[in-house]
């Protein structure tokens, strides 16, 4: 391990994925807090102020509705759960001693409502620009970052557990077992990913926890083939028949002495699997089969405004589609330089 982080250390490229990866999940894990829109989702819409360009601002009246008592917790997960009504106005607004006299954005006359404890006009501005609903593309990006890290992180995990269980045992025990286990490992390889995810989804419902499940159960079959080529190679070394001879059961030998043992590999399987996993995600959301609107997957954004790639603003379907290459480009070039230091070999 310490000749990996020195390996690390001496690579500037690995150094700036690392450092993108953490920046990513540090952002993800906090969306809520750092989000300029921190309601459920993102999702607070401004019609009047569609496919606005990057740095646009404008006034807005707020009127702020009372809602119950939130924790910590739950706004960590959800957001707020304060409804705040938005209306973009015109910069010309008047503020009188018992009326708000303003004009609301692509409109010419004056409009008034009384003066309340909950109403008040503040400055926004909107980094990346708005969405296609009037959304804030900004925020609609750091919540989807979310989504694309827990489902690298959940469709890991899966494969993790379904992996290290077929493969240790196919290669420790031998015989029949293996013969079995590797026959359902062939036919489960044999079958194209994206279509064993859509069938899966299908077959579950579209949903975000659908998909999650979906792309874990497709990713375990290299996991299992490497961990099953490792425990075969180092099953009969001395180590492993001294832990037979002190009487210890095959679940303690596979956990306490092969896996620790063959982690390396495993961890650049994982680096791979997970950049599949986002792709996967990304791709399923684009096609409608993934998470469900309104939440904020970069797959959706890019379904929404692909069609703005030819009308002068790319950018709406250009920033969600360069996170996903960034994040998989990053897991993609640490797992290859793991996979150089470790020599990976099936």
């Amino acid at each position: 391990m310490s000749i990996s982080i020195k390996t690390f250390s001496k690579n500037i490229l690995a150094n700036l994925c690392v450092g993108f990866i953490c920046l990513g999940s540090l952002i993800a894990l906090f969306a809520y807090f750092i989000a300029p829109d921190a309601t459920a989702n993102a999702n607070t819409m401004h019609v009047t102020i569609q496919t606005k360009p990057p740095g646009f601002t404008t006034y807005v009246l707020q009127e702020i509705q009372p809602t119950n008592d939130q924790t910590l917790w739950d706004r960590f997960l959800n957001g707020k759960n304060t409804f705040v009504k938005e209306t973009p106005i015109q910069d010309d607004f008047i503020i009188g001693k018992k009326k708000i006299q303003y004009k609301p954005q692509l409109q010419e006359e004056f409009l008034s409502v009384s003066k309340k404890e909950n109403l008040n006009i503040v400055k926004k501005t909107f980094w990346l620009g708005t969405d296609k609903y009037g959304r804030d593309l900004l925020s609609r990006l750091i919540v989807g970052a979310r989504i694309s890290f827990s489902i690298g992180i959940v469709a890991v995990s899966i494969s993790l557990l379904i992996g290290l269980l077929l493969g240790a045992m196919a290669g420790y025990f031998g015989g029949i077992v293996d013969s079995i286990i590797m026959w359902f490992i062939n036919v489960t390889w044999s079958i194209p990913t994206i279509l064993l995810v859509i069938a899966i989804t299908v077959s579950l419902g579209k949903g975000l926890w659908q998909i999650y499940l979906a792309v874990g159960l497709t990713m375990w079959v290299e996991v299992a083939r490497v961990v099953r080529g490792q425990t075969k190679s180092i099953k009969n070394l001395q180590y492993i028949e001294a832990a037979k001879v002190l009487g210890l059961s095959d679940l303690q030998i596979i956990i306490k002495h092969i896996l620790p043992n063959i982690i390396g590999p495993v961890i650049v399987i994982s680096a791979s699997n997970f950049a599949a996993s986002i792709l996967v995600e990304s791709g399923l959301s684009f096609l409608g089969l993934g998470a469900q609107p309104p939440t904020p997957s970069w797959g959706i954004i890019i379904k929404n405004h692909y069609n703005y790639i030819v009308t002068g603003k790319a950018y709406l379907a250009v920033i969600p589609g360069a996170l996903i290459v960034m994040l998989v480009l990053s897991f993609m070039i640490i797992g290859n330089l793991l996979r150089d230091r470790w020599d990976v070999k099936n």
